[in-house]
Order: C-alpha cells, then sequence, then structure tokens
C-alpha cells in the first residue's frame, strides 16, 4: 500500500505482551488453554458469572469495574461487587416478573447504568440478551423485536415514547416493559425500572446453563429484505475472554475503552463480557463523539488500552493534531480497531501523534468475536487486517457457478476469506432462517462474504464484500484499495467506491468524497485528486469519476453503505436501510470522466 511496516509498538509501557511469540503461540495453542480461562458454573457455563461473580469469589470485589462519565458531567463508579449488586437485582427482578429461561430480553438503551445491570442480570436469568441502538427510528425496532419475539423491554421513559408507545399494541407478546428515568411519572402499562429494582433482592441464584445454552442474539443488516438475527451461546464467553487476551492485549487492572456502542455486537462482547472477563476497569460515556471530549477522557481517566472504529479515528484526524498537544495520554499501551477496515494512512497517523500504531482486527457478528489481528508483539502492516488468532484457521477460497470450493494457497490470490468453524464464539444459527445459516458453511469452511488476499507473511488484506468487487477491463478492482489512496490526499476526509456500467469496459470507477473544512470543491481540487489516484493506483484501477458529497450515507456504526451509493447511482432498489445514520447531503457533483 505504499507504507513502511511498523516493526514494533514504540510504546513506554514496559508491559509484555500477553502473546509474546505469535508463531510459538500458533504452535502450541489447545483450546483446553482457552477453557482454561473459564471458571464454569454449576457444571456449566454462565456468561455472567465469568464476568463478575467469579472475581469477587477470587477476592477482587472491591476492584472498579466500570467507570460511567455522564453527557451532564457526572462520573460514577462501580466496583465488581456493586455491578454483582446491581445485576443480580435485575435477574431478580425478571425473576418476580416471570420470564423463564430461553425468553428474550430487548434493551434500547442509551450508553447508562441500567444497560450494563440488565445485560448482566438478563444472562444471570437464563435469558437471551438482545441490544438494538438507541437511536434506530421505529421501524427497525418493531421489526427487530417482532423476528426476535421479544418479551420483555427495557429502555428509558424518552425512548419508550418516542419509539415504540406508538405501535406497542401491536406487539401482543411484549408482557413487559422496564423503563428507567421515569422521574415519577412512568407511561401506562410500563414498570418504573428504578423503583423496581430498589425493592429487588441483592442476591440471585444464578441459572443453570449448559455451553449450548442461548444467550445472545445480535441483529445485522442483510443487503436485501429483513435483517438477520445471529444468535450466540453461553459457551461464547470461552472466546471472548481468551480474544481479548490474545488480540487487545488485556490485562487485569488495566483501564480500558471501548467506544463502540452495546447496541452493537463490538460493544456487547468487547465492550462489555471480554474485558469484564479479563478483570479490568470499563470506562463508559454516555455522550456522543467530541474530539476535545475523548481526548479529555483518555487523559483523565489514564486509558492503558483503547479500542475504538475508523470512522472515529479518521473523525480525530479530521479535526486536528493540535488538540493531541493538549492532554497527557502516557497511560496508553495498546491501540486497536473495529468496524471496518483501517486505512493504512490511520495507522501512520496513530504512530505519529500517539508513539504507536492502531492494530486493526477484523470479525463479524457472525464469528462472535475478532479472527484476525494485528498483535502487539508483531510488526504492523498499515492496511492490514492482520494474522488469525491461535486456535483460528482461515484461508482464502473460491466458490465457482457450480458451487465447487477450491482453496487458494499462493500469495497474493483474491478470494472469499473462509474460517475453518469450531470456535466457542461461533454463531450457531439465524433466528427462524435456518438454510440461510446452512449456505455460510461449504465443505467444512464459513464462508464470510468478504474477499481479501493473503501475503507471503501470513497477513490478510481487506479487498471487499464479495458483491462490491468492480470488474473493469479484466481486472478485479476492490473499492477498499481506490478509498484508502483517496484518503492520503490531503483535502480527502471520506471516501466510498463502487463499480458503474460502461459499455466498454463492463464496470469503471467510481468515487465519492466528502471534503476536510477548509477545502472547496472545485474543477482545480477534482483534477489533483485523480492525478493522485492515477499516480498511485494506475490508470487501470484509478477511479474514472470523482463525485464530492457533503458527506457520504454510513451505518450507525460508521461503514460507508457502497451498497447505498450504488443503488442511488443506478436507481436501484436500496434493500435495507434501517441502520442508515447519515445521508449524502447536497454535495457538489463535478464528476468529469477522466
Amino acid at each position: 500500500m505504499g507504507f513502511e511496516i511498523i516493526t514494533k509498538t514504540p510504546g513506554p509501557s514496559g508491559v509484555r505482551p500477553n502473546l509474546p511469540d505469535y508463531r510459538q503461540g500458533c504452535r502450541q495453542f489447545h483450546w483446553q488453554q482457552a477453557q482454561a480461562r473459564i471458571k464454569g458454573h454449576e457444571g456449566g457455563i454462565n456468561i455472567a458469572f465469568e464476568a463478575l461473580d467469579r472475581h469477587v469469589l477470587e477476592g477482587q470485589g472491591e476492584q472498579t469495574s466500570l467507570v460511567w462519565l455522564s453527557k451532564q458531567g457526572e462520573r460514577r463508579t462501580f466496583s465488581y461487587r456493586e455491578l454483582q449488586g446491581l445485576s443480580n437485582r435485575f435477574a431478580s427482578l425478571l425473576a418476580s416478573l416471570g420470564v423463564v429461561k430461553g425468553e428474550t430480553v430487548f434493551s434500547l438503551c442509551g450508553r447508562t447504568p441500567q444497560l450494563y445491570a440488565a445485560l448482566l442480570g438478563s444472562l444471570k436469568a437464563g435469558a437471551v440478551f438482545c441490544p438494538l441502538f438507541s437511536a434506530f427510528g421505529p421501524e427497525p425496532i418493531r421489526s427487530r423485536m417482532e423476528i426476535g419475539n421479544a418479551r420483555v423491554l427495557i429502555s428509558s421513559a424518552r425512548l419508550y415514547l418516542k419509539k415504540v408507545a406508538p405501535w406497542r399494541s401491536e406487539l401482543p407478546q411484549l408482557g413487559q416493559v422496564l423503563l428507567y428515568d421515569c422521574h415519577g411519572d412512568c407511561p401506562a402499562g410500563c414498570l418504573d425500572l428504578d423503583s423496581a429494582l430498589a425493592g429487588a433482592a441483592e442476591t440471585f441464584h444464578i441459572c443453570p446453563t449448559q455451553p449450548e445454552d442461548p444467550a445472545l442474539l445480535h441483529f445485522t443488516s442483510g443487503t436485501t429484505g429483513l435483517p438477520k438475527g445471529a444468535l450466540h451461546v453461553h459457551e461464547a464467553v470461552v472466546y471472548h475472554s481468551y480474544s481479548a487476551w490474545c488480540a487487545l492485549d488485556l490485562h487485569p487492572g488495566d483501564i480500558y475503552w471501548c467506544t463502540a456502542d452495546p447496541g452493537w455486537v463490538t460493544g456487547t462482547s468487547y465492550g462489555v463480557i471480554a474485558p469484564l472477563c479479563n478483570r479490568v476497569t470499563l470506562v463508559v460515556d454516555e455522550a456522543e463523539f467530541d474530539p476535545e471530549r475523548w481526548y479529555r477522557i483518555l487523559a483523565d481517566e489514564k486509558v492503558n488500552v483503547w479500542y475504538t472504529a475508523p470512522t472515529a479515528i479518521r473523525m480525530l484526524m479530521k479535526a486536528g493534531d493540535e488538540l493531541v498537544a493538549r492532554y497527557d495520554l502516557g497511560a496508553l499501551r495498546f491501540l486497536a480497531s473495529v468496524g471496518e477496515p483501517l486505512n493504512p494512512e490511520a495507522v501512520v497517523w496513530g504512530t505519529r501523534l500517539f508513539g504507536m500504531p492502531f492494530h486493526d482486527n477484523w470479525w463479524q457478528t457472525e464469528t462472535g468475536g475478532i479472527m484476525l489481528a494485528n498483535f502487539a508483539s508483531e510488526p504492523v502492516k498499515p492496511g492490514s487486517m492482520g494474522q488469525p488468532l491461535p486456535g483460528i484457521t482461515a484461508g482464502i477460497v473460491r466458490v465457482d457457478d457450480q458451487g465447487r470450493l477450491t482453496e487458494l494457497s499462493a500469495p497474493g490470490q483474491v478470494g472469499e476469506l473462509a474460517l475453518r468453524p469450531g470456535w466457542p464464539s461461533m454463531f450457531r444459527g439465524y433466528l427462524h432462517d435456518e438454510q440461510r445459516y446452512r449456505n455460510c458453511f461449504r465443505d467444512n469452511w464459513y464462508l464470510s462474504g468478504d474477499l481479501a488476499w493473503r501475503d507471503e507473511d501470513g497477513y490478510y488484506w481487506f479487498v471487499g464484500r464479495s458483491k462490491e468487487l468492480i470488474k473493469s477491463s479484466g481486472h478485479l478492482i476492490g473499492p477498499f484499495e481506490v478509498e484508502s489512496v483517496l484518503l492520503e490526499h490531503p483535502a480527502v476526509a471520506e471516501a466510498g467506491v463502487i463499480g458503474i456500467p460502461d459499455v466498454v469496459a463492463g464496470e469503471v470507477v467510481k468515487a465519492f468524497v466528502a471534503l476536510k473544512p477548509g477545502y472547496e470543491a472545485g474543477e482545480d481540487l477534482l483534477k489533483s485528486l485523480m492525478a493522485h489516484a492515477r499516480k498511485r493506483l494506475g490508470p487501470a484501477v484509478a477511479p474514472r469519476e470523482i463525485a464530492i458529497k457533503d458527506n457520504l450515507p454510513k451505518t450507525r456504526s460508521g461503514k460507508i453503505m457502497r451498497r447505498l451509493l450504488r443503488a442511488r447511482e443506478l436507481g436501484l432498489p436500496p434493500g435495507d436501510i434501517s441502520t442508515l445514520e447519515s445521508d449524502e447531503g447536497n454535495g457538489h457533483e463535478h464528476s468529469p470522466r477522466s
């Protein structure tokens, strides 16, 4: 990609990585090592027990489990013992309401202490927990709750009245709605959660759960049709704990900030479960993104490990370097990124600004945990997703029109990223859609739908979603490669690339870019962008058209929606847009062909 390998993490921590020798770790790994990290509960496994109760039993109950920062500036701390008690109260409340093992509890919450109590308390009660992103509109909420057969909903009074109350009567199976922040005026047919928790028992006998008992339901958007509900089981905690230890280099006592909202799988798996299993202190910020606030949190809370998203990193880059100099970020030891592939420029920027690179990793809602990672002890190749975790077998495959699968062994060959099934956090099905689940597997491979290639050192590189690959004059072009080069241009804040029909080439590359402050659209800038792309990519790969927009359509987790760009460009149906966060706006359409 034109960037030098970062041969080590030059941070000042002096902390020995959990995985000091990657290749030796792979050779010596066996799943009993990961299983040994789990204590077990009454002959089975319970995620919440591993995250909380075991630490209290082992004498670590007074350690801070969670630091909560409110929008208004309040700072509250919860020890492991206090969070245990709060989750017990929620579990006791569910039991008193007649919620039984296997029923589904949905949450529609901001990043508040009640959400964390509900997640862990639901798992203690044997219920299946399904988080919803609080910024969803009424229709995405309703469709997910219908598919998931919601039995219980926890939310704030404000969110409920705005997004659920108008259609609640059409969901008869929704027996209980538990609302916090009612302030003495709870809506009809709902229960004041804060009052109910105050009166609930602080001791609770955790429901015995077996490894294959359902625990978590995460919805992920499809390209068409309804969202898919990926089901995960209590055994997933084995991999949650192990992968965070291995890929995020978590040590007991670390101060850890995962900026992902628990309404998404990252915010649940690595924002709550995995770090608590590794006995760290979580930093939870209720407020929305603000560069200065984020830097202040990193400094004031003395964060050691920071796990964030490429979109957020690019927004910090856009805010300028001078902000960083105002804060002491010397406690930082390890930076990681997830959500979409991290552009090389952002890795280099992190090294320059923080003295260490962001370590990108790759996984999906379906995998339930990190599959590929750039490790603390290994060189970082900017733009690469990294290498498989010990215990994970990855490969590059192709499936022909007859359904025959071929594994590609030579470095540099582009194909579909595939994984050998069987790791503990692998999803166990799509809710009510067994055929779609079976279609994810072929010849003992899980097919991710992501195109990638593997280099001679075993690092994997993202190309694009299989349906997003651009075929132009016999060339196969991955949109991520083109986007990464465009993001190197000093004027570009965001980039999205699609293929559009062309009578000669079949398809040509069209790029959409949003600009950084201080830059204005015009012919001179378009020529500069085109020249930069042609120099870095060559004329066969560089965009034939570039359109400048005020902003690009993104999911609420920050991914550019290439599918929606293409649909709008070609007048196609948009498919599922329930996760859409921002629209394109009224950008300038200077887009001459090169």
